[in-house]
Formats: C-alpha cells, structure tokens, sequence
C-alpha cells in the first residue's frame, strides 16, 4: 500500500510539475489557416461513427512499467501523459519479453506455441521468419478497404522475399528489417565482420533517405508524407513500430536539457530518448488533426516488453526485466485514445493481452474472422470503451522447450503434471505460475541509478532456496510478486500446471534454425536483405528430379 501511495503521489506530482502540451496552441502547417484545418477535421467520413475508423497502432521500444509521467517517472512523458488521461489507460496489460514474440502475437493474435516463435527472437542471420501460413492483421484489414502501411522496426525475419513486410500485407514499408542498429547511419552488426545497412523501402535499400537523421524523427516524418498523401475519406492502417528506445543508447543534443542532472549516463541518454520519442508521438497527432483523420481514429500505444535496467530502462515498482518472465519483463505501458471510446478519461484494471488486437482491430473495421483461424487473442473493445467484464481469464505467457533447463526441475516437483526444468509461465484469474529459470529476478529501484551503475548493490537481492523451480503469486494481490505461494496452496499450482500441460497439447514445434552463412551482407551488395533464393531451389530441385530420371531409366534398362 505504501509503494502504491509513492507512486500515485508522484505521478500527481509529476503532472503539476510538467502539465500537459495544449492542443489548441498547434502551429498551422504551410498555407493552412484555423477554417480550412476545421474543413478537413469535418470533412466527409471523418468522425463518422458508421463509417470504418483509422487504426494507428504504435507501438515503442524497450520501454520500462516506469518509464511514463503517469507511472511516476522523473521523465517528463506530457504527450503520453494527455493522451492517456484523455483515453483509457490499461493497468493490467500483458505482452511478451522479448521484441519479435510481442510483435508476431500482435500481427497474428497468436501465441508463440502456435507459430514454432517460441524460443528467444529471430536472429538476422537465422533462415527463419513468420511462418507464411499465417493470415495477417494488414492482410485482414486489406480485405475490407484498408490501405496498410508500416514505418519501423519489423523483426519478423526476411530470409526470404515472401517474409518481407509488403508480402504480408502492407501497402508501404519504411524501416528497419532488424532488431536494433545505429540511430543515424542504420549499420547493424551481428557479429565481428557481419555487418550491414539496414534501411528499406518497401523491397529495396533507402540509400537515398541516409541522411543521418536521427530514426525516431525520420519515422515520423515519413508517417505525417502518408498522412498528407492519403485520403482521410478512404480508411487507413498504420503500424508505427518506433526503435526508441531500444539500445544503442542514442538521441540528439537538445533532449538531454532536462536530465542534465542524471548522474547514470545510461538512464540519462535514454530520458533523452524517451523526450524525443514523446515529442514524436505528439507530431503524429498533430498530422492526424492537421489532415482529417482525428476524429475517426483510434490510437493505441504499447510497448513491447519490459525495460532493460543495464541500458536505462525502469520497471520499478515491478520484479525482473526484459526477457524475463516476471512482471516486470511483461507488464507494459499501455493506452487507447479515440474520440470514438465511450468510457474517456478512465482506467481498464481488466485483463488484457498483445493477442487481444488482432481479433479487436478486425471487427472495429467491420472484417470477417475465419471459422479455421484459431485465435488466442479476444474482442476487447466493450471492455476498454465500455468499461465492461473483460473475455480473457487466462493468458500463456509462454512455453519454451529449448531454453536452458533448469537444474533442479522435475517432473517429480512437478506433481507427475509438468516437467518443471522447462521455462514456462501462466495467469489464471489472479494466479501466476512460473516454472523453471524464469530468468534475472531482482527488483530495480530508482536510487540504483545514481550513480554510474545501475549499481547492484541497491537492488533488492533474493536468493531462492537451492532445487525451487515452481512460483505460484497472487498477482492482484501482490503484482510485485514478493509472496510466493507455491507452498501454501499445493492444489492451485496443480490446476495451473493442468492447464499449461492442455496447451502444450497444442503447441507446434519450434523454428530456431541454425546460422546461414549466406545472410552475410557482403554477399548481398553490404546491405541485409533476403538471401534465400527461389531459383536455387528449384534448380536443385530440378537437378535432383533429372537425377531421378537418370536412375529410373538405368534400372529400367537392367530390368530388360
């Protein structure tokens, strides 16, 4: 109760300390005056509740529980903060804790055990993508009028043309095809001598955009020439996947103004980040209004997994961090803001998961979902815009077979139900389960950075009992998860690993294949891009139906 009394006293203090921006003080774009901004926001089909509304979904970067105004950070978030006052702010929110995981349930409504992503992220040089058999949330949008279009990071994989984001439904693609890479020259090294640019548009290089500017800007920049180009009458997808603030620790000089005062260099570099990013997501407003499409649209923001305290993040007062299956790994800052929500101005403590927009965002644009989709993601516009039940009582958090197994986990801790070597997590209701290494598990608080640290000796140590791998927590309860419960209630940690033995039942195997040495750069003119080629193998399908032939009518021969 006391930290949740800090933390609600210093988000209120960090309201009326920074405010929020005004809108109505917005600078007029070139030859653009107060009336024709009005006739364009009033335009035909903008603000039509009946007609299909604009969808942008954006979503951020390694951003810790923390890490916004609202949550009580020292970083100043005033657009984060408006936005999500002025909408619904989700409070029990889940994704994954790691980057391509969240980003492939988001575009499938899937979980990880059912398109083989189970085990870490999709390496460059990994011949791996998301698997193609799956239908996609632009796809589905496509189907009912939408134009779809994508600026940032994708992740997904691209080892070959068919993974590459304009064949899995996007109209346009302006980004990054990797993970992580250098904020102003877009070079990403994977390993000594595999290096290589990474900055596409659509299917090709955009050597012409290498400008050095800095990507968070440049991403914004490329969203408000859509938004200008289109038509606000005609509905629009846009997936803006900002790289910030994942490391490399980068931003431009002016950010760091207001954290000068910051000893940990780390935690400065990414408030500075973080300012640049905010002040980015209020551009893209601005153009929203600016063009027509604001009074039709709903905005929603996420980030993909928890902070990286060792590169600046926060997740305080939560346990863990990113790749981790603490709520501090998974628990994210989330919010919907739309002229078109019922319940503004108000707070969703309903349970709510990545997977959940895909079958949301398709019925709100008044697509069809397939009987044969299976689905693991729910409807949950009522919950969020009319404060009703939420559908969700359980989520996966995940099962992977192949990560490093836990010493002392058996099937024996296990009940005969589980094998509790393997790293696993699930919620039911309020419970928590994790089984095996759930991985780094202290808690991260604001005093540890600083100084240079983050300095491991503020953190909140805890060395669990030798052989321990099951942890049972009432997450409502406790969702710092200090409270292990696993002990004191033998029959609810039997009913979760029940449930998570039903759906491993359903689990397809995993895709991590080994490196690929021809997803070097060098062999593809320094810049990483699809090295698979469909004429190598069909010409080596070929050369082997020729060898076939060969044998057939040799031993046709020696038969007569």
């Amino acid at each position: 109760m006391l930290a949740l009394g800090l933390l609600a006293g210093l988000s209120v203090l960090s309201l009326l300390t920074y405010g929020y921006l005004s809108w109505d003080s917005l600078r007029l774009g070139p030859g653009e005056t107060e009336a024709t901004r009005k006739g364009l926001a009033e335009g035909p089909g903008a603000g039509d509740p009946g007609s299909q509304p604009h969808i942008v979904f954006i979503l951020a970067d390694d951003q810790g529980f923390r890490d916004v105004g609202y949550h009580g950070s020292e970083i100043r978030t005033p657009t984060l903060d408006k936005l999500a006052a002025e909408g619904v702010k989700l409070e029990n929110y889940y994704v994954q804790p790691m980057c391509t995981p969240s980003r492939s349930q988001f575009i499938t409504g899937k979980y990880q055990i059912h398109t083989g992503l189970q085990h870490s992220i999709i390496r460059p040089t990994q011949p791996n993508c998301l698997p193609l058999d799956n239908v996609t949330l632009p796809q589905k949008l496509k189907e009912v009028g939408y134009s779809t279009h994508m600026v940032g990071k994708w992740h997904l994989g691209f080892y070959r043309r068919e993974c590459m984001p304009t064949q899995r439904g996007f109209d346009t693609f302006f980004g990054s095809l990797l993970g992580s890479g250098d904020y102003y020259t877009h070079f990403k090294c994977d390993s000594p001598g595999i290096c290589g640019y990474d900055l596409y548009e659509n299917d090709n290089a955009a050597w012409d955009h290498d400008n050095g500017i800095y990507s968070t800007q440049m991403y914004t920049q490329k969203v408000q020439q859509i938004l200008a180009s289109h038509n606000p009458r005609k509905p629009i997808f846009l997936y803006i996947a900002y790289q910030a603030v994942h490391s490399p620790l980068q931003a431009p000089g002016k950010y760091f103004e207001h954290y000068r005062s910051i000893n940990n260099i780390n935690r400065r570099r990414y408030a500075a980040m973080l300012a640049c990013l905010d002040e980015a997501i209020n551009n893209v407003t601005l153009a929203l209004k600016r063009y027509g499409y604001y009074e039709n649209s709903i905005i929603i923001y996420s980030s993909d997994n928890g902070g990286q305290p060792m590169a600046g993040g926060s997740n305080w007062p939560l346990r863990g961090s990113k790749g981790t299956y603490w709520e501090g790994g998974i628990r994210a800052v989330g919010f919907v803001h739309s002229p078109l929500l019922k319940n503004k101005g108000s707070v969703c403590k309903e349970l709510v998961h990545i997977t959940d927009w895909f079958p949301t965002l398709i019925t709100l644009a008044e697509g069809q979902i397939d009987e044969d989709i299976q689905l693991d993601g729910y409807d949950i516009w009522e919950t969020i815009s009319e404060g009703r039940r939420s559908p969700r009582v359980d989520i996966l958090h995940n099962i992977d077979p192949i990560y490093t197994k836990a010493k002392n986990g058996s099937w024996a801790a296990g009940y005969g139900i589980w094998n509790t070597a393997i790293q696993s997590a699930i919620r039911v209701n309020h419970w928590k389960l994790l089984t095996g290494n759930p991985g780094y598990s202290d808690w991260v608080p604001p005093q540890a950075f600083s100084n240079a640290g983050p300095n491991r000796w503020h953190n909140e140590r805890v060395s669990w009992s030798a052989g321990k791998t099951v942890w049972l927590f009432n997450i409502t309860a406790d969702p710092y998860e200090r409270v292990d419960l696993s002990a004191r209630y033998p029959d609810v940690v039997k009913q979760l690993l029940r449930r998570l033995s039903q759906f491993n039942r359903t689990a397809v195997p995993v895709r991590y294949p080994p490196k690929d040495p021809r997803s070097n750069p060098k062999l593809n003119g320094g810049v990483w891009g699809p090295w698979f080629k469909e004429d190598e193998k069909k010409k080596k399908s070929d050369k082997s139906k020729g060898a076939n032939k060969q044998k057939k009518n040799k031993t046709k021969k020696k038969a007569n």
